[in-house]
Parts: structure tokens; sequence; C-alpha cells
């Protein structure tokens, strides 16, 4: 690096699912991008691991599928209280979509190699980002490494602590409801049978999320109101995540039996509070990406599949306003393509978000949340239209998804 280098189209911030694949996507559209982050691959971070339908067809058209490869996962099945509903995703353009079950681990890592390897893309791993430069009320760079490094677009894909959002005086308040999320990795022993779906345990105060991995590998994962995972129990500590982790699976029977002689890979990992707001999406001459924009809740497993669906929206939308007049463009009309492409995203994400709300008021109400479970049960063609919008696939009210998802 040098801060004598010619200005880039696009700074990147965060070289993750979102930050990546944008960088992918730009470089090959012909545009020069800086890629920034202030880890080195392969890194791990806590995630649910199940990346929805929606996301699988980014994938794909990416021609990356085949690299991130995982388990496939044909639907989402419920657990609770006695009850159990499972639903396949709903056939969408005449064929019947899949999840994937992937350490994220291996994902990132073959999305930031392939940022490295596409022409017109210069990828710094291990080079922080300490936030956006602004000029004018506009943003015109990164301080990256210790360096202004200067572009004509500046994104912030860095995840739910943004420097870059913090920096654009965009963060929000903390979510009223504060949750927790907890996640371990197991080895199956030798033959272990694993389900072709994603499981949820449902329990008192809290959710179990259970994602099939390659390589006899699955991944359970906790959310948890606060107050669930502080409590303190008779004989154990109750800020102790891992204990607590152990006694919600022990909760569990059907699963408690199926890890039985399973070897745990890693220490308890986790992430807190689950819900983060930023006040808007964009900035003059910056847009806010993936969590760094702001999530609800994982509560519904699609964040993967966010990532990688807005970063194809928003690099139709920079190659858009570049090839159109943007370029160099100075505030004014030259912004109004960052208007247009808010928009947008919020409306390809509204049905999945409403839907996240429902589930978290659910979740919170143990007995409106089985008279739920008993509800979709009898009402089979009702949860497959819920599981396609959780997966990307189906819109709330209609068939297909908003435009662009």
């Amino acid at each position: 690096m040098t801060g004598t280098a010619d200005v880039a189209d696009v700074a990147i911030s965060g070289g993750g699912i979102a930050g990546a694949t944008l960088a992918i996507l730009l470089g090959r559209a012909g545009l020069r991008v800086e890629l920034f982050d202030a880890q080195v691959f392969p890194r791990d971070k806590p995630c649910g691991e199940g990346l929805m339908p929606a996301g699988v067809d980014v994938l794909r058209r990416l021609g990356l599928a085949d690299a991130v490869g995982g388990r496939t996962l044909r639907g989402i099945r419920y657990h609770g209280w006695g009850l159990q509903a499972e639903s396949p995703f709903p056939v969408a353009g005449g064929a019947r979509p899949t999840a994937v079950g992937q350490r994220r681990l291996h994902i990132d890592a073959v999305l930031f190699a392939a940022a490295q390897d596409t022409p017109g893309v210069r990828a710094f791993p291990g080079v922080a980002v300490d936030g956006a430069v602004v000029e004018g009320g506009r943003a015109v760079g990164l301080r990256a490494g210790g360096e202004v490094r200067r572009a004509r677009i500046i994104v912030g894909a860095d995840g739910p602590l943004s420097p870059v959002r913090r920096s654009l005086g965009l963060d929000g308040a903390r979510p009223r409801r504060w949750r927790v999320g907890l996640r371990a990795h197991f080895r199956l022993p030798p033959g272990t049978v694993q389900p072709d779906m994603v499981e949820v345990f449902m329990g008192e105060g809290h959710e179990l999320y259970v994602t099939p991995l390659p390589g006899d590998e699955m991944l359970v994962a906790a959310l948890a109101e606060r107050a669930a995972l502080t409590a303190a129990d008779a004989g154990a500590s109750g800020g102790d995540a891992r204990v607590r982790l152990a006694r919600w699976i022990d909760a569990q029977p059907a699963l408690r039996d199926r890890l039985r002689g399973a070897e745990a890979l890693a220490p308890v990992a986790g992430r807190s509070p689950l819900g983060v707001r930023a006040r808007a999406g964009i900035f003059p001459g910056a847009v806010l990406l993936g969590d760094a924009a702001g999530f609800t809740d994982p509560v519904t497993g699609g964040g993967m599949a966010q990532a990688l669906t807005t970063a194809e929206l928003l690099a139709a939308a920079v190659v858009a306003a570049l090839d159109g007049g943007a370029r160099g463009a100075r505030g004014g009309r030259g912004d109004d393509w960052l208007l247009r492409f808010d928009r947008r995203r919020r409306r390809v994400l509204r049905d999945y978000q409403r839907l996240t709300r429902a589930l978290l008021f659910l979740v919170a109400r143990p007995a409106l949340a089985r008279l739920a479970l008993r509800l979709m049960r009898r009402s089979p063609g009702l949860m497959s239209h819920l599981i396609g919008v959780a997966g990307g696939v189906r819109g709330l009210l209609g068939r297909a998804p908003a435009a662009g998802l």
C-alpha cells in the first residue's frame, strides 16, 4: 500500500460475504476496487452456517457454488412442547430450491480468495479500517492501515460494529430487546445419519438451531433472551455459556441422543446483542452493506443470503451509476442512485424483516408459539409458504419475492 495510489472506483471495508461478493462483481464489471479486512483469511466468526436458497442462487450465478460446497438441506423442521412440524422449501421457478450447510470459515475464505483473484480488485487482508474520510459532507475515502485510501464510492461492509458506520454518524440506538447468540461445533461419531433439514428446537426463553455440515460435523447455535442466559442455576454459574448451552441441549432428548459420543471441536463462541440499528444505510458517497447496514435478529437464518443478494443488488447499482455519469461526481444528482438503491434494498428485504419480527413476537410468548406450531402442522401449505419467505424464494403476499431477491 502507498498513499499516492490512483483513486479507486470503489473502496470496501470488510472482506466477509457481502464485501467480497461485491468486490468480485465490480471487478468483473471492469471497475477498480480496493478491499480491506482487519483479519487474515481463513478466519472464523459466529454464524448459523445455514445458507438459504436465495444465497445459494447467488453463488451459482457467481460460479462459486461448487467451490463453496456444503451439505444440501431441503427445508426446516421445528420441535417444541412435544410437537414437530417440518416443510421443504416450496417450488420456485419450476424447481425445488435447497439450502446449504457449510462452515462460515470456509465460505468466507472461498469468497475472499475469489475476490483476490479477480482482475481489477486489490485485496488487503490484515489491514484494519478506522473509518471513512469525509470532506465537505461527502465520504471520499477510507482510513486503512494508517493511510487515506481515496475512492469515488465508499462501502462499509464491516459487520455489526462497523467503524465506517460509526465514522459517518450513522449508528442507531441499541435495540430495546436484548438477545444473545451462542454457537458450538461438534464432530459426530462415524456413520451417524444427519437430517437433510435445518432443525429448530424451541425452549423456554431460547431456541436451538441445528445445521448439518460436511464431514460428519454439526453446528448447534442458541439464540436466547439475555435474561435466559444470565439467570443463575443451582450448582452452575449462570454466566458460563458452555454450561448453559449444554443444559439446553440436554433438555431436548432427540438432540441430546444425536450428540451422544460427539466431539466438541472448538470453544463456545457468541455474539451480543443480536440486533443492530443504523440511522440510515447510505451517506453522500457511501453505502453500508450487510450487517453494517443493520439487522433485526438471525431468528429466521437468512443473514448470509441477505449479504449475498444485497451485494449483488448494490453491484448492479454501482455499475449503472458509474456508467451513467456518476463517476467522479461530487454530490447533487450524482448521488440519486444511492437513494434508488436504498429504496430497492428496503423493498427486497421488507417481507423477510416482517417475518422476523413476527417470529420474535412468538418466541417471547411460548403459549402463542405452541399454537403457531400446531397451526403449521395442520396447514402444511402455509408452513411451506412461510419457509419460502425465510429462504428468499417467496414473498409474504405472493408467489414471488420482491424484485431483486
